[in-house]
Protein backbone atom coordinates (compact mmCIF):
# COMPACT_ATOMS: atom_id res chain seq x y z
CA UNK A 1 0.00 0.00 0.00
CA UNK A 2 1.18 3.55 -0.60
CA UNK A 3 2.84 5.12 2.43
CA UNK A 4 2.36 8.62 3.76
CA UNK A 5 5.13 10.34 5.71
CA UNK A 6 5.17 12.81 8.56
CA UNK A 7 7.35 15.89 8.29
CA UNK A 8 9.87 14.36 10.71
CA UNK A 9 10.04 11.14 8.70
CA UNK A 10 10.63 13.09 5.50
CA UNK A 11 13.48 15.03 7.10
CA UNK A 12 14.99 11.78 8.39
CA UNK A 13 14.87 10.18 4.93
CA UNK A 14 16.59 13.20 3.37
CA UNK A 15 19.22 13.43 6.11
CA UNK A 16 20.01 9.72 5.90
CA UNK A 17 20.53 9.98 2.15
CA UNK A 18 22.80 13.01 2.52
CA UNK A 19 24.84 11.51 5.37
CA UNK A 20 25.33 8.29 3.41
CA UNK A 21 26.94 10.24 0.58
CA UNK A 22 24.33 8.99 -1.90
CA UNK A 23 23.22 12.52 -2.73
CA UNK A 24 23.82 16.12 -1.70
CA UNK A 25 21.26 18.52 -0.36
CA UNK A 26 21.97 20.78 -3.29
CA UNK A 27 21.18 18.00 -5.76
CA UNK A 28 17.91 17.22 -3.96
CA UNK A 29 16.92 20.88 -4.13
CA UNK A 30 17.71 21.08 -7.85
CA UNK A 31 15.68 17.92 -8.49
CA UNK A 32 12.78 19.30 -6.46
CA UNK A 33 12.71 22.54 -8.44
CA UNK A 34 12.89 20.66 -11.74
CA UNK A 35 10.07 18.42 -10.57
CA UNK A 36 7.88 21.42 -9.78
CA UNK A 37 8.44 22.91 -13.23
CA UNK A 38 7.73 19.58 -14.92
CA UNK A 39 4.52 19.20 -12.89
CA UNK A 40 3.42 22.72 -13.87
CA UNK A 41 3.79 21.99 -17.57
CA UNK A 42 2.12 18.61 -17.25
CA UNK A 43 -0.82 20.22 -15.45
CA UNK A 44 -1.06 23.14 -17.86
CA UNK A 45 0.53 22.18 -21.21
CA UNK A 46 -0.48 25.53 -22.69
CA UNK A 47 2.16 27.21 -20.51
CA UNK A 48 5.09 25.26 -21.98
CA UNK A 49 5.78 27.70 -24.82
CA UNK A 50 6.80 30.38 -22.33
CA UNK A 51 4.97 32.95 -24.41
CA UNK A 52 1.27 33.64 -24.77
CA UNK A 53 -1.07 35.90 -26.68
CA UNK A 54 -1.56 39.38 -25.31
CA UNK A 55 -4.87 40.67 -23.97
CA UNK A 56 -7.51 40.66 -26.65
CA UNK A 57 -7.77 44.03 -28.39
CA UNK A 58 -4.71 45.56 -26.69
CA UNK A 59 -2.85 47.66 -29.32
CA UNK A 60 0.53 47.02 -27.72
CA UNK A 61 0.12 43.30 -28.20
CA UNK A 62 -1.56 43.36 -31.59
CA UNK A 63 -0.08 40.68 -33.83
CA UNK A 64 2.52 39.56 -31.30
CA UNK A 65 3.00 37.48 -28.17
CA UNK A 66 4.02 38.45 -24.67
CA UNK A 67 6.29 36.52 -22.34
CA UNK A 68 4.57 34.41 -19.73
CA UNK A 69 4.88 35.95 -16.30
CA UNK A 70 5.55 34.25 -12.97
CA UNK A 71 5.86 35.54 -9.44
CA UNK A 72 7.79 33.27 -7.07
CA UNK A 73 7.42 33.91 -3.33
CA UNK A 74 10.43 32.50 -1.47
CA UNK A 75 10.73 31.96 2.27
CA UNK A 76 13.74 31.87 4.59
CA UNK A 77 14.34 28.11 4.49
CA UNK A 78 14.84 25.24 2.08
CA UNK A 79 11.34 25.64 0.69
CA UNK A 80 12.49 29.05 -0.48
CA UNK A 81 15.57 27.37 -1.98
CA UNK A 82 13.26 25.21 -4.10
CA UNK A 83 11.54 28.43 -5.19
CA UNK A 84 14.81 29.97 -6.40
CA UNK A 85 15.38 26.88 -8.55
CA UNK A 86 11.88 27.17 -10.02
CA UNK A 87 12.46 30.84 -10.81
CA UNK A 88 15.76 30.15 -12.54
CA UNK A 89 14.34 27.31 -14.63
CA UNK A 90 11.26 29.27 -15.70
CA UNK A 91 13.38 32.23 -16.75
CA UNK A 92 15.53 29.85 -18.77
CA UNK A 93 12.37 28.84 -20.65
CA UNK A 94 11.64 32.43 -21.66
CA UNK A 95 9.41 33.48 -18.77
CA UNK A 96 9.46 36.91 -17.17
CA UNK A 97 10.03 36.06 -13.50
CA UNK A 98 9.72 38.17 -10.35
CA UNK A 99 11.17 36.79 -7.11
CA UNK A 100 9.93 38.18 -3.81
CA UNK A 101 11.89 37.05 -0.76
CA UNK A 102 11.01 37.07 2.93
CA UNK A 103 13.92 36.89 5.33
CA UNK A 104 17.63 37.62 5.56
CA UNK A 105 19.75 36.18 2.74
CA UNK A 106 22.74 35.95 5.10
CA UNK A 107 20.80 33.53 7.32
CA UNK A 108 19.57 31.15 4.63
CA UNK A 109 20.54 27.45 5.04
CA UNK A 110 23.61 26.62 2.92
CA UNK A 111 21.81 24.91 0.04
CA UNK A 112 19.09 27.57 -0.15
CA UNK A 113 21.81 30.27 -0.01
CA UNK A 114 23.54 28.67 -2.98
CA UNK A 115 20.31 28.67 -4.99
CA UNK A 116 19.69 32.27 -3.96
CA UNK A 117 23.10 33.13 -5.38
CA UNK A 118 22.48 31.33 -8.66
CA UNK A 119 19.20 33.19 -9.12
CA UNK A 120 20.70 36.54 -8.12
CA UNK A 121 23.31 36.18 -10.85
CA UNK A 122 20.56 36.38 -13.46
CA UNK A 123 17.57 38.08 -11.82
CA UNK A 124 16.54 40.55 -9.16
CA UNK A 125 15.26 39.77 -5.68
CA UNK A 126 12.66 42.10 -4.16
CA UNK A 127 10.93 42.22 -0.82
CA UNK A 128 7.36 41.21 -0.05
CA UNK A 129 6.39 44.87 0.27
CA UNK A 130 6.22 45.33 -3.52
CA UNK A 131 3.87 42.40 -4.08
CA UNK A 132 0.97 44.59 -5.21
CA UNK A 133 2.99 46.23 -8.01
CA UNK A 134 3.09 44.89 -11.54
CA UNK A 135 0.81 43.00 -13.87
CA UNK A 136 -1.18 39.89 -13.06
CA UNK A 137 1.10 36.86 -13.58
CA UNK A 138 0.18 33.62 -15.32
CA UNK A 139 1.70 31.74 -12.40
CA UNK A 140 2.16 32.37 -8.69
CA UNK A 141 4.57 29.97 -6.98
CA UNK A 142 4.24 29.67 -3.20
CA UNK A 143 7.64 28.55 -1.91
CA UNK A 144 7.53 30.39 1.39
CA UNK A 145 7.07 27.67 4.02
CA UNK A 146 6.91 23.90 3.51
CA UNK A 147 6.78 20.76 5.62
CA UNK A 148 8.70 22.32 8.51
CA UNK A 149 6.04 24.91 9.33
CA UNK A 150 5.06 24.84 13.00
CA UNK A 151 3.28 28.18 13.46
CA UNK A 152 1.17 30.65 11.55
CA UNK A 153 3.06 32.31 8.71
CA UNK A 154 4.05 35.97 9.00
CA UNK A 155 1.17 38.23 8.04
CA UNK A 156 3.51 40.05 5.65
CA UNK A 157 3.90 36.85 3.62
CA UNK A 158 0.18 36.12 3.57
CA UNK A 159 -0.61 39.67 2.49
CA UNK A 160 1.99 39.47 -0.29
CA UNK A 161 0.37 36.28 -1.58
CA UNK A 162 -3.06 37.89 -1.61
CA UNK A 163 -1.70 41.09 -3.18
CA UNK A 164 -0.24 39.20 -6.14
CA UNK A 165 -3.54 37.40 -6.70
CA UNK A 166 -5.37 40.75 -6.69
CA UNK A 167 -3.13 42.34 -9.31
CA UNK A 168 -5.04 43.79 -12.22
CA UNK A 169 -4.91 42.15 -15.58
CA UNK A 170 -6.63 39.62 -17.76
CA UNK A 171 -6.26 35.90 -17.68
CA UNK A 172 -5.97 33.36 -14.96
CA UNK A 173 -3.34 33.46 -12.21
CA UNK A 174 -2.59 29.82 -11.43
CA UNK A 175 -1.22 29.07 -7.96
CA UNK A 176 1.36 26.35 -7.32
CA UNK A 177 2.30 25.32 -3.78
CA UNK A 178 5.73 23.79 -3.21
CA UNK A 179 5.22 20.91 -0.74
CA UNK A 180 2.03 22.47 0.64
CA UNK A 181 0.25 25.83 0.86
CA UNK A 182 2.35 27.95 3.23
CA UNK A 183 1.05 27.72 6.76
CA UNK A 184 -0.34 24.21 6.46
CA UNK A 185 0.69 21.62 9.03
CA UNK A 186 1.75 18.68 6.86
CA UNK A 187 1.11 16.23 9.71
CA UNK A 188 -2.45 17.26 10.56
CA UNK A 189 -3.70 18.98 7.41
CA UNK A 190 -4.70 21.99 9.54
CA UNK A 191 -3.91 25.55 8.56
CA UNK A 192 -1.77 27.07 11.31
CA UNK A 193 -3.47 30.26 12.48
CA UNK A 194 -2.84 32.82 15.21
CA UNK A 195 -4.71 32.41 18.47
CA UNK A 196 -7.21 35.18 19.25
CA UNK A 197 -5.69 37.38 21.98
CA UNK A 198 -8.95 37.68 23.92
CA UNK A 199 -11.63 35.71 25.74
CA UNK A 200 -15.37 35.34 25.28
CA UNK A 201 -16.89 38.44 26.87
CA UNK A 202 -19.07 40.78 24.79
CA UNK A 203 -16.30 43.27 24.03
CA UNK A 204 -13.97 40.53 22.87
CA UNK A 205 -16.67 38.90 20.75
CA UNK A 206 -17.20 42.24 19.04
CA UNK A 207 -13.56 42.23 18.03
CA UNK A 208 -13.59 38.67 16.74
CA UNK A 209 -14.87 39.55 13.25
CA UNK A 210 -12.10 42.08 12.82
CA UNK A 211 -9.55 39.54 14.01
CA UNK A 212 -10.81 36.98 11.51
CA UNK A 213 -10.71 39.47 8.67
CA UNK A 214 -7.31 40.94 9.50
CA UNK A 215 -5.39 37.96 10.87
CA UNK A 216 -7.05 34.73 9.73
CA UNK A 217 -8.55 35.16 6.26
CA UNK A 218 -5.32 36.43 4.64
CA UNK A 219 -3.53 33.28 5.83
CA UNK A 220 -5.90 30.90 4.02
CA UNK A 221 -3.76 30.62 0.91
CA UNK A 222 -4.83 27.56 -1.05
CA UNK A 223 -3.51 26.48 -4.45
CA UNK A 224 -4.46 25.09 -7.85
CA UNK A 225 -1.61 22.58 -7.84
CA UNK A 226 0.40 21.16 -4.95
CA UNK A 227 3.74 19.49 -5.70
CA UNK A 228 5.47 17.50 -3.00
CA UNK A 229 8.54 15.27 -2.99
CA UNK A 230 9.36 11.58 -2.51
CA UNK A 231 6.11 10.71 -0.74
CA UNK A 232 2.88 12.53 0.02
CA UNK A 233 2.59 13.69 3.61
CA UNK A 234 -0.08 12.60 6.06
CA UNK A 235 -1.70 16.05 6.12
CA UNK A 236 -2.24 16.03 2.37
CA UNK A 237 -4.90 13.36 2.86
CA UNK A 238 -6.46 14.51 6.11
CA UNK A 239 -7.69 17.70 4.43
CA UNK A 240 -7.80 18.93 0.86
CA UNK A 241 -4.98 21.25 -0.14
CA UNK A 242 -6.90 22.48 -3.18
CA UNK A 243 -6.53 21.77 -6.87
CA UNK A 244 -6.68 18.00 -6.58
CA UNK A 245 -4.45 15.44 -4.90
CA UNK A 246 -0.81 16.50 -4.58
CA UNK A 247 1.59 15.55 -7.35
CA UNK A 248 4.45 13.52 -5.89
CA UNK A 249 7.84 14.07 -7.52
CA UNK A 250 10.59 11.45 -7.33
CA UNK A 251 13.81 13.20 -6.28
CA UNK A 252 15.95 10.06 -6.17
CA UNK A 253 15.77 9.20 -2.49
CA UNK A 254 15.94 5.59 -1.36
CA UNK A 255 12.34 4.46 -1.56
CA UNK A 256 10.33 3.80 1.56
CA UNK A 257 9.23 0.16 1.54
CA UNK A 258 6.22 0.13 -0.75
CA UNK A 259 3.86 -2.42 -2.21
CA UNK A 260 1.68 -2.65 -5.28
CA UNK A 261 -1.29 -0.59 -4.02
CA UNK A 262 -3.67 -3.37 -5.03
CA UNK A 263 -1.94 -5.98 -2.90
CA UNK A 264 -3.49 -5.60 0.49
CA UNK A 265 -2.62 -9.17 1.46
CA UNK A 266 0.81 -8.11 2.64
CA UNK A 267 1.53 -7.44 6.28
CA UNK A 268 1.79 -3.91 7.52
CA UNK A 269 5.55 -3.83 7.88
CA UNK A 270 6.04 -0.68 9.92
CA UNK A 271 3.47 0.65 12.38
CA UNK A 272 5.25 4.02 12.23
CA UNK A 273 4.21 4.44 8.60
CA UNK A 274 0.71 5.61 7.73
CA UNK A 275 -0.83 3.76 4.80
CA UNK A 276 -2.94 5.51 2.16
CA UNK A 277 -6.03 3.52 1.22
CA UNK A 278 -6.24 4.54 -2.43
CA UNK A 279 -5.71 1.50 -4.66
CA UNK A 280 -5.17 2.27 -8.33
CA UNK A 281 -7.62 -0.32 -9.59
CA UNK A 282 -8.29 -0.94 -13.26
CA UNK A 283 -11.81 -2.29 -13.49
CA UNK A 284 -11.94 -6.01 -14.11
CA UNK A 285 -8.21 -6.50 -13.59
CA UNK A 286 -6.51 -9.13 -11.48
CA UNK A 287 -5.43 -6.29 -9.20
CA UNK A 288 -9.09 -5.64 -8.40
CA UNK A 289 -9.63 -9.24 -7.41
CA UNK A 290 -6.50 -9.25 -5.26
CA UNK A 291 -7.53 -5.98 -3.62
CA UNK A 292 -10.84 -7.57 -2.67
CA UNK A 293 -9.31 -10.68 -1.16
CA UNK A 294 -10.40 -9.36 2.23
CA UNK A 295 -14.00 -9.49 1.10
CA UNK A 296 -13.44 -13.17 0.44
CA UNK A 297 -17.14 -14.06 0.71
CA UNK A 298 -17.71 -12.86 -2.85
CA UNK A 299 -15.07 -15.20 -4.27
CA UNK A 300 -17.54 -18.05 -4.60
CA UNK A 301 -17.79 -21.47 -2.99
CA UNK A 302 -18.16 -22.46 0.59
CA UNK A 303 -21.04 -23.14 2.94
CA UNK A 304 -23.03 -20.23 4.32
CA UNK A 305 -21.36 -20.72 7.70
CA UNK A 306 -17.96 -20.65 6.02
CA UNK A 307 -18.94 -17.33 4.50
CA UNK A 308 -19.88 -16.25 7.98
CA UNK A 309 -22.86 -15.80 10.27
CA UNK A 310 -23.32 -12.20 11.39
CA UNK A 311 -25.69 -11.00 14.10
CA UNK A 312 -26.91 -7.41 14.15
CA UNK A 313 -28.76 -6.26 17.26
CA UNK A 314 -31.55 -3.74 16.78
CA UNK A 315 -33.85 -1.51 18.78
CA UNK A 316 -37.50 -1.61 19.73
CA UNK A 317 -40.69 -0.72 17.90
CA UNK A 318 -40.21 2.13 15.46
CA UNK A 319 -36.44 2.16 15.95
CA UNK A 320 -35.41 -0.64 13.61
CA UNK A 321 -34.32 1.19 10.46
CA UNK A 322 -30.66 1.60 11.37
CA UNK A 323 -30.19 -2.06 12.31
CA UNK A 324 -32.07 -3.24 9.22
CA UNK A 325 -29.74 -1.23 6.98
CA UNK A 326 -26.71 -2.60 8.81
CA UNK A 327 -28.00 -6.16 8.48
CA UNK A 328 -28.70 -5.78 4.76
CA UNK A 329 -25.25 -4.28 4.23
CA UNK A 330 -23.64 -7.25 6.00
CA UNK A 331 -25.55 -9.63 3.75
CA UNK A 332 -24.85 -7.72 0.54
CA UNK A 333 -21.12 -7.53 1.20
CA UNK A 334 -21.02 -11.31 1.36
CA UNK A 335 -21.80 -12.76 4.79
CA UNK A 336 -23.37 -16.19 4.31
CA UNK A 337 -26.07 -15.67 6.92
CA UNK A 338 -27.26 -12.57 8.77
CA UNK A 339 -29.59 -12.56 11.75
CA UNK A 340 -31.28 -9.44 13.08
CA UNK A 341 -31.92 -9.66 16.81
CA UNK A 342 -34.68 -7.37 18.12
CA UNK A 343 -37.06 -7.21 21.10
CA UNK A 344 -40.12 -9.41 20.80
CA UNK A 345 -42.48 -6.46 20.28
CA UNK A 346 -40.50 -5.42 17.19
CA UNK A 347 -40.46 -8.83 15.46
CA UNK A 348 -43.60 -8.24 13.41
CA UNK A 349 -42.42 -4.82 12.24
CA UNK A 350 -39.09 -6.19 11.07
CA UNK A 351 -40.59 -9.34 9.54
CA UNK A 352 -42.59 -7.11 7.23
CA UNK A 353 -39.39 -5.46 6.00
CA UNK A 354 -36.88 -8.33 5.79
CA UNK A 355 -36.77 -11.58 3.83
CA UNK A 356 -33.22 -12.84 3.33
CA UNK A 357 -32.23 -11.60 6.79
CA UNK A 358 -33.30 -13.96 9.58
CA UNK A 359 -35.01 -12.68 12.72
CA UNK A 360 -34.62 -13.65 16.34
CA UNK A 361 -36.02 -12.32 19.57
CA UNK A 362 -33.13 -10.64 21.38
CA UNK A 363 -34.32 -7.82 23.56
CA UNK A 364 -31.99 -8.09 26.53
CA UNK A 365 -28.63 -9.40 27.66
CA UNK A 366 -30.38 -12.47 29.08
CA UNK A 367 -31.91 -13.27 25.69
CA UNK A 368 -28.55 -12.66 23.99
CA UNK A 369 -26.62 -15.21 26.08
CA UNK A 370 -28.07 -18.38 24.44
CA UNK A 371 -27.53 -16.86 20.99
CA UNK A 372 -23.87 -16.34 21.81
CA UNK A 373 -23.55 -20.03 22.72
CA UNK A 374 -23.71 -20.89 19.01
CA UNK A 375 -20.04 -21.24 18.01
CA UNK A 376 -20.95 -20.65 14.37
CA UNK A 377 -21.77 -17.01 15.11
CA UNK A 378 -18.73 -15.26 13.65
CA UNK A 379 -19.39 -11.52 14.02
CA UNK A 380 -21.68 -9.16 15.92
CA UNK A 381 -22.71 -5.58 15.23
CA UNK A 382 -24.07 -3.67 18.21
CA UNK A 383 -25.18 -0.04 18.19
CA UNK A 384 -27.25 1.10 15.22
CA UNK A 385 -30.65 2.05 16.64
CA UNK A 386 -30.03 -0.02 19.76
CA UNK A 387 -30.73 2.84 22.17
CA UNK A 388 -28.51 4.57 24.70
CA UNK A 389 -28.64 3.26 28.23
CA UNK A 390 -28.31 0.36 30.65
CA UNK A 391 -29.88 -2.23 28.33
CA UNK A 392 -27.32 -1.56 25.63
CA UNK A 393 -24.45 -1.58 28.14
CA UNK A 394 -25.59 -4.96 29.44
CA UNK A 395 -25.76 -6.40 25.91
CA UNK A 396 -22.27 -5.14 25.09
CA UNK A 397 -20.93 -6.68 28.31
CA UNK A 398 -22.59 -9.99 27.52
CA UNK A 399 -21.34 -10.02 23.93
CA UNK A 400 -17.73 -9.15 24.66
CA UNK A 401 -17.51 -11.53 27.62
CA UNK A 402 -18.76 -14.62 25.77
CA UNK A 403 -16.30 -17.12 24.32
CA UNK A 404 -16.26 -18.56 20.81
CA UNK A 405 -13.35 -20.99 20.58
CA UNK A 406 -12.22 -22.46 17.26
CA UNK A 407 -9.01 -24.48 16.98
CA UNK A 408 -8.06 -23.31 20.45
CA UNK A 409 -8.44 -19.60 19.59
CA UNK A 410 -11.07 -16.95 20.17
CA UNK A 411 -12.38 -16.06 16.72
CA UNK A 412 -15.57 -14.01 17.08
CA UNK A 413 -15.30 -10.39 15.99
CA UNK A 414 -17.32 -7.38 17.11
CA UNK A 415 -18.31 -4.02 15.68
CA UNK A 416 -19.44 -1.39 18.19
CA UNK A 417 -21.11 1.65 16.66
CA UNK A 418 -23.39 4.54 17.53
CA UNK A 419 -25.48 3.79 20.66
CA UNK A 420 -23.12 1.04 21.82
CA UNK A 421 -20.42 3.71 22.11
CA UNK A 422 -22.53 6.50 23.55
CA UNK A 423 -23.89 4.17 26.24
CA UNK A 424 -20.41 4.13 27.81
CA UNK A 425 -19.82 7.89 27.61
CA UNK A 426 -20.01 8.17 31.42
CA UNK A 427 -17.48 5.37 31.98
CA UNK A 428 -15.32 4.75 28.89
CA UNK A 429 -12.80 2.82 30.99
CA UNK A 430 -15.36 0.08 31.53
CA UNK A 431 -15.78 -0.33 27.79
CA UNK A 432 -12.02 -0.35 27.22
CA UNK A 433 -11.62 -3.07 29.85
CA UNK A 434 -14.01 -5.26 27.84
CA UNK A 435 -12.33 -4.63 24.47
CA UNK A 436 -9.68 -6.78 22.80
CA UNK A 437 -8.01 -7.09 19.42
CA UNK A 438 -11.11 -8.55 17.74
CA UNK A 439 -13.23 -5.50 18.56
CA UNK A 440 -13.75 -2.57 16.18
CA UNK A 441 -15.06 0.79 17.37
CA UNK A 442 -16.53 2.97 14.60
CA UNK A 443 -17.11 6.46 16.05
CA UNK A 444 -17.69 9.73 14.27
CA UNK A 445 -15.97 12.75 15.81
CA UNK A 446 -18.76 13.41 18.33
CA UNK A 447 -18.83 9.84 19.61
CA UNK A 448 -15.05 9.78 19.65
CA UNK A 449 -14.96 12.88 21.86
CA UNK A 450 -17.40 11.28 24.30
CA UNK A 451 -15.14 8.25 24.74
CA UNK A 452 -11.77 9.99 24.45
CA UNK A 453 -12.39 13.46 25.85
CA UNK A 454 -8.72 14.41 25.86
CA UNK A 455 -8.42 13.48 22.19
CA UNK A 456 -11.33 15.57 20.88
CA UNK A 457 -11.17 17.40 17.57
CA UNK A 458 -11.11 20.75 19.38
CA UNK A 459 -8.15 19.84 21.58
CA UNK A 460 -6.44 18.29 18.56
CA UNK A 461 -6.38 21.61 16.73
CA UNK A 462 -5.39 23.57 19.82
CA UNK A 463 -2.51 21.25 20.71
CA UNK A 464 -1.24 20.56 17.19
CA UNK A 465 -2.00 16.84 17.01
CA UNK A 466 -3.29 15.02 13.95
CA UNK A 467 -6.34 12.83 13.51
CA UNK A 468 -3.97 9.91 12.95
CA UNK A 469 -2.18 10.63 16.23
CA UNK A 470 -5.44 10.58 18.15
CA UNK A 471 -6.84 7.48 16.46
CA UNK A 472 -3.63 5.62 17.27
CA UNK A 473 -3.73 6.72 20.91
CA UNK A 474 -7.37 5.71 21.15
CA UNK A 475 -6.72 2.26 19.67
CA UNK A 476 -3.89 1.62 22.11
CA UNK A 477 -5.93 2.85 25.06
CA UNK A 478 -8.95 0.71 24.18
CA UNK A 479 -6.85 -2.26 23.06
CA UNK A 480 -8.85 -2.64 19.86
CA UNK A 481 -9.32 -1.24 16.36
CA UNK A 482 -10.70 2.26 15.87
CA UNK A 483 -12.30 3.48 12.66
CA UNK A 484 -12.53 7.25 13.16
CA UNK A 485 -15.01 8.32 10.49
CA UNK A 486 -15.12 11.47 8.42
CA UNK A 487 -14.19 12.73 4.97
CA UNK A 488 -10.76 11.41 5.87
CA UNK A 489 -11.40 8.17 7.76
CA UNK A 490 -8.55 6.90 9.91
CA UNK A 491 -8.18 3.20 10.70
CA UNK A 492 -5.91 2.49 13.67
CA UNK A 493 -4.99 -0.80 15.29
CA UNK A 494 -3.90 -1.61 18.84
CA UNK A 495 -0.41 -2.38 17.46
CA UNK A 496 0.00 1.21 16.24
CA UNK A 497 -0.67 0.51 12.57
CA UNK A 498 -2.70 3.23 10.87
CA UNK A 499 -4.31 3.90 7.50
CA UNK A 500 -6.03 6.92 6.02
CA UNK A 501 -8.88 6.59 3.57
CA UNK A 502 -9.60 10.02 2.07
CA UNK A 503 -12.98 10.68 0.49
CA UNK A 504 -11.28 13.76 -0.92
CA UNK A 505 -10.14 15.09 -4.29
CA UNK A 506 -11.38 12.76 -7.04
CA UNK A 507 -12.99 10.45 -4.45
CA UNK A 508 -15.20 13.09 -2.89
CA UNK A 509 -18.75 11.90 -2.19
CA UNK A 510 -20.45 14.71 -0.24
CA UNK A 511 -23.82 13.03 -0.63
CA UNK A 512 -22.50 10.33 1.72
CA UNK A 513 -23.25 12.74 4.57
CA UNK A 514 -26.77 11.38 4.98
CA UNK A 515 -28.60 9.79 7.91
CA UNK A 516 -27.87 6.09 8.21
CA UNK A 517 -24.69 5.99 6.11
CA UNK A 518 -22.66 5.20 9.23
CA UNK A 519 -25.02 2.36 10.14
CA UNK A 520 -24.46 0.86 6.69
CA UNK A 521 -20.68 1.11 7.14
CA UNK A 522 -20.96 -0.73 10.48
CA UNK A 523 -22.92 -3.48 8.75
CA UNK A 524 -20.40 -3.71 5.90
CA UNK A 525 -17.57 -4.06 8.41
CA UNK A 526 -19.47 -6.73 10.33
CA UNK A 527 -20.16 -8.64 7.12
CA UNK A 528 -16.51 -8.55 6.07
CA UNK A 529 -15.32 -9.66 9.50
CA UNK A 530 -17.77 -12.59 9.54
CA UNK A 531 -15.77 -14.54 6.96
CA UNK A 532 -14.42 -17.87 8.29
CA UNK A 533 -12.50 -19.28 5.28
CA UNK A 534 -8.89 -18.95 6.41
CA UNK A 535 -7.13 -16.32 8.45
CA UNK A 536 -6.84 -12.70 7.40
CA UNK A 537 -5.80 -9.41 8.91
CA UNK A 538 -8.57 -7.36 10.45
CA UNK A 539 -6.83 -4.10 9.55
CA UNK A 540 -6.80 -4.80 5.81
CA UNK A 541 -10.40 -6.02 5.94
CA UNK A 542 -11.39 -2.69 7.49
CA UNK A 543 -9.56 -0.86 4.70
CA UNK A 544 -11.52 -2.81 2.10
CA UNK A 545 -14.88 -2.17 3.79
CA UNK A 546 -14.28 1.57 4.16
CA UNK A 547 -13.13 1.83 0.53
CA UNK A 548 -16.20 -0.08 -0.72
CA UNK A 549 -18.50 2.13 1.34
CA UNK A 550 -17.26 5.25 -0.44
CA UNK A 551 -17.08 3.46 -3.79
CA UNK A 552 -20.79 2.63 -3.51
CA UNK A 553 -21.59 6.29 -2.84
CA UNK A 554 -19.51 7.41 -5.82
CA UNK A 555 -21.13 4.79 -8.04
CA UNK A 556 -24.65 5.88 -7.08
CA UNK A 557 -23.99 9.62 -7.14
CA UNK A 558 -26.02 12.61 -5.91
CA UNK A 559 -29.44 11.84 -4.49
CA UNK A 560 -28.06 8.95 -2.48
CA UNK A 561 -29.85 7.86 0.68
CA UNK A 562 -28.42 5.30 3.08
CA UNK A 563 -30.68 2.48 1.84
CA UNK A 564 -29.07 2.79 -1.59
CA UNK A 565 -25.59 1.88 -0.38
CA UNK A 566 -26.03 -1.90 0.14
CA UNK A 567 -27.95 -2.16 -3.13
CA UNK A 568 -25.07 -0.55 -5.01
CA UNK A 569 -22.57 -3.21 -3.90
CA UNK A 570 -23.42 -5.71 -6.67
CA UNK A 571 -22.85 -3.02 -9.31
CA UNK A 572 -19.50 -2.10 -7.74
CA UNK A 573 -18.43 -5.75 -7.55
CA UNK A 574 -19.39 -6.33 -11.20
CA UNK A 575 -17.46 -3.26 -12.22
CA UNK A 576 -14.40 -4.66 -10.49
CA UNK A 577 -14.74 -7.89 -12.43
CA UNK A 578 -15.41 -10.06 -9.40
Amino acid sequence: MTELLTSAQMRAVEQAAIESGAVTGLALMERAGRGVVAAIFEQWPELQAGRGAGPSGSPEYFGQEKARRAVVLCGPGNNGGDGFVVARLLQGKGWAVEVLFYGDAARLPPDAARMYGLWSAQGAVAGMDVAAAGARPDLLVDAMFGTGASRAIALECAQAFQAVRRRKGRGRCRVVAVDCPSGMDCDSGEILLPVPPFGDNDADIAGFAAFMQDEVTPRLLGCDLCVTFHRAKVGHFLAEVGGGAPVVVDIGLKPVESRDPALLGVAISDPAVVRLVAPQIVEGSRAARVWLRHVAHIGGGGHKYDRGHALVLGGGVGRGGAARMAARAALRIGAGLVTLGVPGAALQENAARMDAVMLRCVGSAEELVPVLADGRLAALCLGPGLGVGARTRDMVRAALSASAIEDGHETRRFVLDADALSSFADDPAELFALCHDRVVLTPHEGEFARLFADLSQKSRVQEGRSKVDDARRAARRAGCYVVLKGEATVIAGPDGAASVHPALYDRRAPWLGTAGAGDVLAGMICGVLAHRMGGFAIHQALEAAVWLHVECARSFGPGLIAEDLPEELPRVFRGLGV
